[in-house]
């Protein structure tokens, strides 16, 4: 399936920002592999020095946008496998900066977050290609948005790409 196929009524207007990433030939499972080894050679690639920096007081550390992103990841996984099961009942939304501030990334080894990003991810490969077809075009309501288990896929690579992009942009 590729991102092209998604239509309008299968993500909110805040997730084009993420899905936009990508080019409409992008495959999903194949872009998500893609991203996964893209952002684990990245990770690797910042500098020890770095990976407790903030480029203002308030801002995540790269440990803690890491494991935001692990966080997000197991989320929107989750989100994917309800509305493949065709859940009915609305999915709540979730507070990141709350998350963050409970997460204790800082206190992680830059090491432990990178394989931990790249087994959930694994994991949530495993998870899209159970699906049928069928089941990535159902569609569940999540935080108040109408979203398939297709989207959500393409949403988590976008989303691991604003990332990459910030630490890249404001942290390197």
């Amino acid at each position: 399936m590729k991102k092209a196929q998604l239509t309008k009524g299968e993500f909110g207007e805040f997730y084009s920002g993420y899905i936009d990433r990508l080019d409409d030939e992008a495959e999903l499972i194949a872009s998500l592999e893609n991203n996964t080894s893209e952002m684990v050679e990245f990770l690797k690639s910042i500098p020890s020095e770095k990976w407790n920096f903030r480029y203002k007081p308030e801002k995540w550390s790269i440990k803690e946008m890491v494991q935001h992103i692990i966080d997000t990841e197991r989320i929107f996984q989750y989100r994917a496998l309800c509305f493949a099961r065709n859940e009915q009942n609305p999915l709540p939304g979730f507070d990141h900066d709350l998350y963050v501030l409970n997460s204790g990334g800082d206190n992680r080894s830059a090491s432990e977050l990178i394989e931990e990003f790249k087994i959930v991810r694994q994991s949530g490969i495993f998870l899209y290609k159970s699906f049928t077809d069928l089941m990535l075009k159902i569609i569940g309501n999540m935080n108040d948005v109408n979203t398939s288990a297709r989207a959500i896929g393409f949403i988590m690579i976008g989303h691991a790409k604003h990332h990459k992009d910030i630490i890249s942009n404001r942290y390197l």
